[in-house]
């Protein structure tokens, strides 16, 4: 559907769903461009909190707090994919919101994004519906082992439990309580990578650079681009799909905003297969590397789209490195809290510190990120691993 070009003049309001470090990273874009942004988020001093030129406190189910946003705001957008689709609807009803409350609904259940993306040609991991123990007993054999996830609420990992036998299954599957699952048949990666698209309301996209991902406990640990695995002369070919499933998501559901596609890419005896592993209606921890090594980051093209404005460049100035920094970087071996030596990390040629400004460091929990940029993908991956060595990251 292409929609009529509204334009929201810089000075004016955007609205955002969300408080934590995306939202905080969309906002300081919003405010590059001359925007206002007003944050809904029920924490006090959540990452976007912090820089935000109005932060409403309030639930996000809150109908007086979603009108507020509304009234002030030309257009509001959202800064993670478990915000209400309900709350979405609403906002629609009275500004330009992006994403739609039906595109949101989709990624919010495996089960409903799972059928969508088959319904669109593109292949996903082998799988059944768990709606009930039952389900389990009758779930094909070759789908064990596999990875059992709840539907619903899922992401970093939570959600998700590795499983051997059928017994596995149920004795996790019951840990769920009563929230139905996916069976998840545990493929043999060779890599997974990711497609960041912005897609604007004119039906327009732009399109970035794969990302290789590495993840470490089901949390994104490095992301590398261009990825070294696609550049490979057996594998080169699977970039150009996976830009061109990324793209036949986006419009067949037709989205308006940044969105990310995750893909899963398997070794087989002939070749190699893609899957898509999940969609992420949002802007993406694996696009993070836009910001220092794109003429446009993710954050700017959806401060783009929720203004109305024309996308912007997504060429790359050079290679890039990307790490995740988690808060178990404040600890030391003994468990006492430390400061990482961040003055060693911004002396290295190329390194660029983003931290999320989050007050208390916990294992696990995203506190910020670096990213290497160099002329040359080598360069970019020897520094970063000096870079990991100083911080005591695990070389990869």
């Amino acid at each position: 559907m292409t929609r009529e070009r509204r334009v929201v003049v810089p000075g004016d309001w955007l609205g955002l769903l969300g408080g934590g470090q995306l939202g905080r990273m969309f906002a300081m874009a919003a405010q590059s461009l001359g925007y206002r942004v007003a944050v809904l988020d029920p924490e006090r001093d959540g990452p976007a909190a912090s820089v935000c030129d109005a932060h409403i406190e309030a639930d996000y189910l809150d109908a007086p707090a979603l009108e507020s946003l509304a009234l002030q705001c030309s257009a509001v957008t959202t800064e993670f994919e478990n915000v209400p689709a309900q709350s979405l609807a609403f906002l629609a009803e009275h500004c330009f919101t992006t994403p739609s409350a039906e595109s949101v609904a989709v990624a919010q259940d495996r089960i409903a994004e799972k059928s969508f993306i088959g319904s669109c040609g593109i292949a996903v991991v082998p799988h059944a519906v768990i709606e009930s123990a039952s389900d389990l007993d009758a779930a094909p054999d070759d789908l064990f082992p596999g990875i059992l996830k709840t539907s619903r609420l899922g992401y970093d990992g939570k959600g998700q439990a590795r499983v051997a036998t059928r017994e596995e299954a149920q004795e996790a599957f019951s840990g769920f309580g009563s929230m139905s699952a996916v069976l998840e048949q545990r493929v043999d990666l060779a890599f997974e990578v990711s497609v960041v698209v912005a897609r604007g309301a004119d039906g327009g996209t732009a399109i970035y650079a794969p990302a290789e991902n590495l993840h470490r406990s089901g949390i994104l640990a490095v992301s590398t681009v261009p990825s070294p695995s696609l550049a490979a002369p057996l594998t080169a070919a699977l970039e150009a799909d996976a830009v061109a499933a990324t793209l036949r998501i986006a419009h067949a559901l037709d989205y308006v905003g940044v969105l990310c596609v995750e893909f899963f890419v398997v070794k087989r005896a002939e070749g190699f297969d893609l899957y898509v592993n999940e969609i992420a209606p949002r802007p993406h921890n694996s696009g993070h590397y836009t910001i220092d090594a794109c003429i446009t980051s993710q954050f700017a093209q959806q401060a783009r789209i929720a203004a109305g404005l024309p996308l912007g460049d997504t060429r790359r100035h050079g290679a890039s490195v990307m790490l995740n920094l988690l808060g178990d970087l404040w600890f030391d071996h003994d468990g006492e809290q430390r400061e990482p030596d961040w003055v060693a990390v911004c002396g290295f040629a190329g390194a660029n510190l983003h931290l999320y400004g989050k007050r208390e460091a916990r294992r696990g929990r995203k506190m910020g990120h670096v990213t290497i940029v160099a002329e040359q993908a080598t360069e970019a991956q020897r520094i970063a691993l000096e870079i990991a060595d100083v911080l005591g990251i695990e070389r990869w």
